[in-house]
């Protein structure tokens, strides 16, 4: 962090006190951290203009860190966008601290969104080739209607798109027709059965459904002492891939865990709650035990919760979004918001540079401006 130096000498050569004469002590550093307030401040560019008589045309430079007829540069752009569709703070609560005109911001919003649409097909590309990849859904208004945000999600990216639909159209046009590589991490919704690609279901669902067995049979024996056994068995499952293991001792016990879910799900029963557990198990044998022989898989689908959890409350906030251009402009902002945050970090920097990019050349393509890896030094 760059410090500034500023010399402070306001007390004058007599004491405050009694008025004697001081005698120089030298200096003595403080150091505070302080901002400046966000505020939109006007700039005047002055071009110089210049004529060509051949071309019979008039040519002046770029205002630097505008994109084309822009109002507002690069950097305030920048702050709201993150301000709003990343941190979540309201847009009348953005406009009011930087002092903007709500509809020339929104305006500025569907540009930008405009301009970056161009980066999801390719974020989905690198979707698809993920090892483990997770999806979940959850409601979204637009236009006072009921629809979804749907997420598709790795630990590298996350992809939003809000549809008025939920049914298996839209996971089919995330994920194509051709056979993918790794394994997709879902809950039990039946939208992702035709997935090109395994499933692995969530463990966090499945160990609520066994614990709901206690609060709806609070008095039987026989589903306390399954309880007691099967919680314990998904939760260290799901605990396993945080553990500092080496992979054979990881994948020791990961099939041991398995063995014992297994006889647990095979041991007899005479309650219709365990049996209907147990049934889930065994019927779906194909889509739980993925993580057991791959690492890389997780046992729940945490990942996508975690990454949904931002919109669950900025539909609270909100109540959705206005039309269907603004819930396509919150989809592609917030998937390049998000997946620029897990790959890169500094969100605000590395947008505002593309953007400064983007300025000087609109038709570049902003995928590797946003996501390129810097080179490695030799």
């Amino acid at each position: 962090m760059d410090q500034v130096l500023s010399v402070v000498d306001s007390i004058g050569n007599r004491c405050p006190r009694c008025g004697g004469v001081l005698i120089d002590k030298g200096l003595r550093d403080r150091l505070v951290l302080e901002s400046q307030p966000l505020q939109a401040k006007p700039l005047l560019y002055r071009f110089t203009r210049k004529y060509c008589p051949h071309c019979r045309k008039i040519f002046q430079p770029l205002a630097p860190g505008v994109l084309p007829k822009n109002l507002y540069g690069n950097q305030l752009v920048t702050t709201a966008t993150v301000m709003h569709y990343l941190h979540g703070v309201p847009l009348g609560r953005v406009c009011e601290q930087l002092q903007v005109n709500p509809g020339t911001l929104v305006e500025g919003f569907h540009r930008l969104a405009h301009l970056l649409a161009s980066v999801i097909p390719k974020l989905i590309e690198q979707y698809r080739l993920a090892p483990a990849k997770h999806a979940d859904e959850t409601s979204w208004r637009t236009e006072g209607q009921n629809g979804y945000v749907w997420l598709f999600a790795t630990e590298q990216i996350s992809l939003f798109l809000f549809r008025k639909s939920r049914s298996s159209k839209i996971p089919h046009m995330v994920f194509g027709e051709k056979a993918l590589p790794g394994v997709l991490v879902v809950d039990r919704y039946a939208a992702y059965n035709k997935a090109p690609c395994p499933l692995q279901y969530c463990y966090a669902h499945l160990l609520r459904e066994v614990e709901d067995l206690e609060k709806d049979f609070p008095d039987s024996v026989e589903v306390r002492s399954f309880i007691s056994v099967m919680a314990p068995l998904l939760a260290s499952a799901m605990k396993l891939r945080t553990q500092p293991l080496l992979d054979p001792e990881f994948y020791a016990k990961a099939a041991d865990i398995k063995n014992q879910i297994l006889a647990a799900v095979q041991a007899q029963a005479m309650h219709l709650g365990i049996r209907r557990i147990q049934d889930l198990f065994l019927d779906n044998a194909s889509r739980l035990y993925h993580w057991v022989d791959n690492r890389k898989v997780p046992a729940d689908n945490n990942l996508a919760e975690r990454d949904l959890r931002p919109t669950v409350i900025a539909r609270k906030v909100s109540f959705g979004s206005v039309s269907d251009s603004g819930a396509n402009t919150r989809g592609v902002l917030m998937s390049v918001l998000s997946s620029l945050k897990k790959q890169k970090g500094n969100v605000e920097v590395h947008l505002k540079q593309t953007l400064d990019q983007l300025a000087k050349d609109p038709q570049k393509d902003p995928f590797p401006l946003l996501f390129s890896k810097p080179p490695i030094p030799p």
